[in-house]
Order: C-alpha cells, then sequence, then structure tokens
C-alpha cells in the first residue's frame, strides 16, 4: 500500500510542478508524463502481487471527519482494475506530451498536465477506497478534473456542450451515489465497506441498493439510457484524454457496480438483468456507431456497445450461478473480465490513431478524409489493426474474451430448460448481430477514412505524426497482438477477482483451458501473416501501382466518384434501423425541368438526447426561469433566504420530535 499511496502523491506533485512549470510548455508536459510513468512503476507491482494470489492490503487512519474514517485497501478487484489504470495512463500521458505541442503557441499546457494527473490519482484512490466518504470525494475529484479536460478547447461550442453535459450528468450519478451510500449507511450504522458488507436484516431491498447503484455507477459507465454524455465527451477531448477515459474511466462504473454487489447476497433476477441491460446497450451502441460521421463519436459509441457486451458476460456468469450451472459462470466472469482488459488495449489504440489522424490531416470528419495509409503508413497500420481487434475478429485479443462468452452462452442454452434455453440462444444471436454491426462500422472507418483518395486538401497534404506519438500505439498495438497469443496465463490471472465476484465455485482454470485453441490458432495466422507479408513487400519493390483505387473505370476519376460514409451506411441507417436510432436526414431534390439548388442535411445528433432529454430540460428550464424573480443580487435579501430555511427546518425537526415523541 505504501507504493500506492506514494504513486498518488507523485501524480499529484508533478501535477503541481506542471502547473508552476507552464511558462515552458515542453518542461511542464514532460514533467508531467514523468510523473504518470514513474506511479505506473510504483503500483503496477503491488496490483499484480495481489492480482497473483498475495495477501489482501489494508490501510486505516483516523480522520477528523465524523461520518467515517481514512480506509484504504488493495484486493484482487481493486488490482484488476488498476492493471489498465497504470498501464494505459502513462501511454496516454507520453502521446500527450507530444500531441498537446500543437496547442502551445496559444494554450497554456500545465493546466491540462496538472488536470491529467489529478483525474489519475482521483481514479487510483475511488478504486482503493474502503469508505463511502473517501469514494464520494475521490469521484468527485476526478469528476470535475476530466470535465476541465473534456472542455480544454472551450473556445468551441461542441467543447462547451460536451463539457456541461459530462458535468451535469457526473452530478447527477453523485447524487445517486450519495443517496446509496446513505441508504448502506443507516443499514450498517457506519460508512466503511467492511460494514456493507455484513449480513442485512430481513426487509433490506437488494433492488433499492442495485437500482441505485446502477444509477449512480452505470452513468459513468455510459450504460443506455445514461450515455448520452459519452459520445459528446469523447468527441470533444483532446485524443489522449479521450483514450484513457474510454479505456479506464468508464469502468470505474462498471468497478462501483461490481463492488456493490460484493456488499449483497446473489439473487436469482441479477444475471437476466444483467443480460437485457447489457444487450440492449450493446445494440443501441453499436447501431449509432455504423452511421457516425466523426471518427471518435464513432469509437464513442463502440465503447458502449464494448460496455454492452461486458454486461451481457457479467449476467452469463450471475445466471449460470443462480441456476447452478458452474461452467456457464466460469466462462461468464472470465470472458467479461478479460474483455475489460481487451477493450481497454483496442479502444486505447484506436482513439489515440484517432488522434493521429487529426494531427496529421487536421480532421477527424470521415468526409474530408481519404488515401490516409498511403500518407501516414504508420498510422493506417495501426489504425488498421486496432479495428480488427476491436471488431472481435482472429487472430487479436478480444476476439478470446467474447468466445469466452459465447461459450458460456451455449453451453448455458444447451444445458436449461427449454425457457432458459431459448433465452441464451437469442442473447446469442443478439451479440453476433452487435458483432456484425461492429465489422460493419470499422470496414467504414477504415475504408472511407484510410483508403481511396483524398477527399479534401487536408488529406491530400497528411503527413505522419511524430515518433513520441507513434510508440505509445505501437506499444498498444504489441500488447493487443500478445494478449492474443497468451490467452491462457491471461485468463489464469481472473481467478482471484473472480471468485471475489462469483465466489470461490469458479473454475477459472476450466475457463482457461477453453482457449488453448485460440491461442494456438492465433499463433498460426500470425505466423501465415507474416510470410504473407513478406511476400507482399517483395511484390510492392518490384512493381508499384499507378492507377488510381475506386477508379471504377473512369479515365479521369476524382474523390466526388468514392463512396462517401454516408452512403456507405445509408441502406442500414436509413433504412434498416429502428426509426428510433435512424439518423433524421433531409433532401431536398429538382423539382423542375432546368437545374435548381439541392440540399441535403444529416442529424446525427444522439436520439436519445434528442428526442428525450433536450425537450426535458428545455421544459423545465423555462418553468425554471419563472423563478428569477428571486435572484434580486442583494445581499441582505440572501441572508433573510438562508434565515428562512433554517427556521423552517428547525420548526420541520422540532413538530416531527413532539409527534413521534407524542405518538
Amino acid at each position: 500500500m505504501s507504493a500506492l499511496i506514494a504513486a498518488i502523491v507523485l501524480l499529484l506533485a508533478t501535477g503541481v510542478l506542471a502547473l508552476a512549470t507552464t511558462r515552458w510548455a515542453r518542461l511542464a508536459s514532460a514533467v508531467a508524463a514523468a510523473g504518470v510513468v514513474g506511479a505506473a512503476l510504483l503500483g503496477i507491482g503491488p496490483a499484480l502481487l495481489v492480482l497473483r494470489g498475495g495477501p489482501v492490503q489494508q490501510v486505516h487512519l483516523a480522520w477528523a471527519v465524523p461520518v467515517g474514517a481514512l480506509r484504504l485497501g488493495l484486493d484482487p478487484l481493486t488490482a484488476f482494475f488498476l492493471l489498465p489504470l497504470f498501464g494505459l495512463g502513462p501511454l496516454c500521458a507520453i502521446y500527450g506530451a507530444s500531441y498537446m505541442q500543437s496547442f502551445a503557441p496559444r494554450r497554456a499546457l500545465g493546466p491540462p498536465a496538472f488536470f491529467f494527473n489529478t483525474t489519475l490519482a482521483a481514479m487510483v484512490v475511488v478504486l482503493l477506497a474502503r469508505d463511502a466518504v473517501v469514494l464520494l470525494v475521490a469521484w468527485e475529484v476526478m469528476t470535475i478534473a476530466s470535465y476541465l479536460l473534456v472542455s480544454f478547447e472551450h473556445e468551441q461550442a461542441e467543447a462547451r456542450r460536451a463539457g456541461w453535459i459530462y458535468l451535469i450528468a457526473g452530478h447527477v450519478g453523485v447524487a445517486c451515489l450519495l443517496a446509496l451510500f446513505l441508504v448502506l449507511g443507516r443499514w450498517a450504522g457506519q460508512f466503511g465497506f467492511a460494514a456493507f458488507a455484513a449480513p442485512r436484516p430481513a426487509g433490506v431491498s437488494a433492488a433499492l441498493v442495485l437500482a441505485l447503484a446502477g444509477v449512480g455507477f452505470g452513468i459513468k459507465a455510459g450504460i443506455v439510457p445514461l450515455h448520452v454524455w459519452l459520445p459528446e465527451a469523447h468527441a470533444a477531448a483532446p485524443s489522449h484524454v479521450s483514450a484513457l477515459m474510454s479505456g479506464v474511466l468508464i469502468k470505474l462504473g462498471l468497478y462501483g457496480i461490481l463492488r456493490v454487489s460484493t456488499f449483497l447476497q446473489p439473487q436469482a433476477w441479477w444475471g437476466s438483468a444483467l443480460i437485457v441491460v447489457g444487450l440492449g446497450a450493446g445494440l443501441v451502441g453499436i447501431s449509432l456507431a455504423v452511421y457516425q460521421r466523426d471518427f471518435k463519436r464513432a469509437l464513442a459509441y463502440s465503447s458502449i456497445e464494448n460496455v454492452g457486451i461486458v454486461l451481457v458476460g457479467l449476467g452469463t456468469g450471475f445466471w449460470g450461478l443462480s441456476h447452478g450451472h458452474e461452467r456457464v459462470a466460469a466462462l461468464g466472469i472470465c470472458g467479461a473480465l478479460l474483455h475489460v482488459w481487451n477493450h481497454a488495449v483496442a479502444k486505447g489504440l484506436l482513439f489515440l490513431s484517432a488522434g493521429s489522424v487529426l494531427h496529421g490531416a487536421g480532421s477527424k470528419d470521415l468526409e474530408r478524409l481519404g488515401g490516409l495509409l498511403r500518407r501516414m503508413p504508420w498510422t493506417g497500420s495501426l489504425t488498421l489493426l486496432g479495428a480488427v481487434a476491436i471488431a472481435g475478429l482472429p487472430p487479436l485479443n478480444a476476439f478470446a474474451s467474447e468466445w469466452l462468452i459465447y461459450l458460456g452462452l451455449f453451453q448455458g442454452g444447451m444445458g436449461a430448460g427449454a425457457r432458459s434455453s431459448l433465452l441464451l440462444l437469442f442473447v446469442s444471436a443478439g451479440l453476433a448481430t452487435m458483432g456484425v454491426l461492429a465489422v460493419l462500422c470499422f470496414v467504414r472507418l477504415v475504408g472511407i477514412g484510410l483508403l481511396g483518395q483524398p477527399r479534401s486538401p487536408s488529406a491530400q497534404h497528411a503527413h505522419e505524426s511524430p515518433r513520441w506519438m507513434l510508440a505509445p500505439m505501437v506499444i498498444l498495438a504489441g500488447a493487443a497482438v500478445a494478449i492474443s497469443l497468451a490467452a491462457v496465463p491471461m485468463v489464469s490471472m481472473l481467478a482471484a477477482p473472480a471468485r471475489q465476484i462469483a465466489g470461490p465455485s469458479i473454475d477459472v482454470g476450466m475457463a482457461a483451458a477453453q482457449l488453448r485453441p485460440i491461442g494456438l490458432l492465433s499463433a498460426a495466422v500470425w505466423a501465415a501473416l507474416a510470410a504473407g507479408a513478406g511476400v507482399l513487400w517483395m511484390v510492392i519493390r518490384k512493381r508499384r501501382a499507378t492507377d488510381d483505387t475506386w477508379g471504377c473505370g473512369y479515365l479521369a476519376p476524382t474523390a466526388r466518384m468514392q463512396y462517401t460514409g454516408g452512403s456507405f451506411a445509408e441502406i442500414l441507417a436509413e433504412h434498416l434501423l429502428p426509426p428510433a436510432l435512424r439518423a433524421r436526414v433531409s433532401v431536398r431534390r429538382p423539382t423542375t425541368l432546368f437545374a435548381e439548388p439541392t440540399r441535403l442535411s444529416a442529424d446525427r445528433t444522439d436520439p436519445l438526447t434528442r428526442a428525450a432529454y433536450e425537450p426535458f430540460f428545455e421544459r423545465w428550464s423555462r418553468r425554471f426561469s419563472r423563478l428569477r424573480w428571486l435572484q434580486q443580487g442583494i445581499l441582505h435579501v440572501y441572508l433573510f433566504y438562508i434565515l428562512v430555511v433554517v427556521v423552517a427546518a428547525l420548526a420541520w425537526a422540532s413538530a416531527r420530535r413532539w409527534w413521534w415523541g407524542g405518538a
């Protein structure tokens, strides 16, 4: 624990030092990045030790706050989530130190470096917290610091809107978490997690606790319909911040739900509820990703889909526990946990790749890209590898975790009763549909963004990113390949957190054994790809193609003859998706014999935001605007308001005491 506390102190100290040296942009960024790297080196060792069966560590310090104490702890569940934080965090910091230099002529870089380190430190405290007050304080610091990163380019309306939506959603979540811990604290008599896990009175409702946890933590995880902040924030934030948020920060929502589940006795309905929520979230997320024009917004919706996959895996595991199918439970839980790591690697790579595209081509709009694989070969190749990984295709890492979840669903469906079998097989079909849509989504991103001819002057003159941006991307790509080859030992490392979540009966060894053929298949495929790449390179060196791709037989092809992102997804986005999920497309076609102006517009904003949240907040903002007469701007009037509220509260407390005392 001392090493982890030192890591937190180092993060905060180097963040403050970066703030103090903000006049020297490169120095400030380098100091903050060095602090993140040092903190990762300090923290990853204890996390690995506990994850591999080492003793659980606890720190309990007296605190002046009367409602709690400074309780910190490191157990397998915390260690499991610390690994992606300490793995992805330093790579994002190194990338960001180079990426942010383009803002140096017009913006100070000390503040974003400080906020980045503060966000990381707060996330570590959230994971280590063993007291509700500590967790809530760290959660609030994490939310505010990440809000300031999201709104870094506040001169742009998009960033301001994204920041406000994220801040509002975050504080709705904090309100639910406050209610959750007040309920648990009333039952337990204190706010320590150990007291929360003690046996409960007979009248305690697990449904109420999980509902509050599901909303409070589910907002941060981006679970549909609580996801509306996520595509806005991920698209507006600097790319290394988007990678950290997608790879680590939204996973803290899943951590919170799992942590609360350890306070309660498992219920029979948990599995089915998680499966339904996860399947709905995944299908909605990937459906909306298919037709997004913004590169990073498409990746953000894909993160929603992958959170859904994790929930389906967890639901399958809890379903297996409640129905006595230990093999199903092991496959589901292990698949979900492994997918958390896989998603952190693959989505971290893709968001950094999107930042590299923005840096080299000057745009993240698919309709202004094209032809980047030739002009940015490193970025294009790494983006292609990340797309294959996140789509769950072999021979890369996400295929292994999704394969375990599929096996759990198949074995549960074949070994259960008729009704349960039908449900699980239906879920398998839904998961397969998500996979097909994911492949379509990333074929579109790669084909439209990287291939063909440039669609704008900025894409025509695109250049490769500097080495300090490419190096973290190469490391993440190597991790995606390594996990695919070492899937068996990776799953074996999940034994301790899986047993903490689902009990000691989980047979992780059986789940790991299911991946041995996958590891051999990945090795064979990589060997074949290496041989084929060598032959292809020799052919390319001898003969270079001079014809334009996507030429369609025209003698003088132009970029306007290519498929656009909208036309590629038109059939699905405008005809096959349910009407509630489609983009709003308006076309003004010629109506006369002679040429006249035509017009096409498309609204790709989130359908839930457009149809539900915005009308709701607009309606209530109009109603609350009628109370502006209370804002007098006079100190004496405000003191009078405070006096009235205090007197009313005292009167209510006295009346309540008299009523119950008389009764």
